[in-house]
C-alpha cells in the first residue's frame, strides 16, 4: 500500500473519493480499514481482532510532522469507579498499533495524497507509564464529576475533548454531587507531541 495514493486505493475498492474531509472526516481511516480487512468496527477491541492490532491513520503536514491530534476511543462517563488502567479500552486500543502515515497538505488534492510506510508499534514501558499517568489523572476528574473542568490543556500526551456529531447527541454521566446528568460524549486523543515521538523513533531506526 505504501507509495499508492488514496485515489489508487479507492479505485481498487470502487469507492468514490469525497471532495474534501470537511463532511467525511473519518473517510481515510475507513478506506484503509476496508482495504486491509479490519474487522472490529466500533467495538471495544482492536481493529484487527485476530491479531490484536489497532489501525490508526496519521495525517502529516508538508514537513512530515503529525498535523493533528489522534482520536483513540470514547471516554467512559458512566459506572467508572471500578475501572482500572489494565482493563481500560484505551490501553487495549494502544497496546499494538499499525500507524499509517498519509499526506495531509491541503495543497494536495485528496485523491492524490500519498500513503507512507506503515509503522507497527508497541509502547515502550516509559510511554505506557506516561499514558497511564495521564489516563489516571483524567479519569479521576471524570469520577469526581469534574468533567466540565477538563480542558485540552490537561494531560501531557493524552487529552479529553468533546466528540459528538451535534449538541443533541448526549450521554449519561455523573456530576460533582453524584447526580445523574446528560452531557456531550468525550473522546481520548493523543497529542501530536506523542505521535511525533513514534515517527522520529521509527525514522531513527530506518
Amino acid at each position: 500500500m505504501a507509495g499508492q495514493t488514496l485515489g489508487d486505493v479507492a479505485r481498487s475498492l470502487d469507492i468514490p473519493v469525497p471532495r474534501d474531509l470537511k463532511r467525511d472526516k473519518g473517510w481515510q481511516g475507513q478506506l484503509i480499514e476496508l482495504y486491509l480487512g479490519a474487522s472490529a468496527s466500533t467495538q471495544a477491541q482492536p481493529d484487527f481482532v485476530e491479531l490484536g492490532v489497532e489501525l490508526k491513520t496519521l495525517p502529516l503536514d508538508c514537513t512530515g510532522r503529525p498535523k493533528e491530534s489522534t482520536y483513540v476511543c470514547t471516554v467512559p462517563l458512566d459506572n467508572t469507579h471500578q475501572l482500572s488502567w489494565q482493563q481500560s479500552w484505551l490501553r487495549n486500543k494502544l497496546s499494538h498499533v499499525l500507524w499509517v502515515p498519509i499526506e495531509a497538505d491541503p495543497a494536495i488534492p485528496l485523491a492524490k495524497r500519498t500513503i507512507g510506510n506503515a509503522i507497527l508499534w508497541q509502547p515502550t514501558p516509559e510511554q505506557e507509564q506516561a499514558l497511564r499517568q495521564d489516563w489516571e489523572e483524567l479519569m479521576d476528574m471524570v469520577c469526581l464529576g469534574q468533567l466540565e473542568k477538563i480542558s485540552a490543556h490537561h494531560g501531557k500526551y493524552l487529552q479529553i475533548r468533546p466528540k459528538a456529531a451535534n449538541a443533541r447527541a448526549l450521554c449519561p454521566a455523573t456530576d460533582k454531587d453524584g447526580n445523574r446528568i446528560m452531557t456531550l460524549p468525550r473522546g481520548f486523543y493523543l497529542r501530536t507531541s506523542f505521535t511525533r515521538q513514534i515517527l522520529e523513533a521509527h525514522y531513527a531506526q530506518s
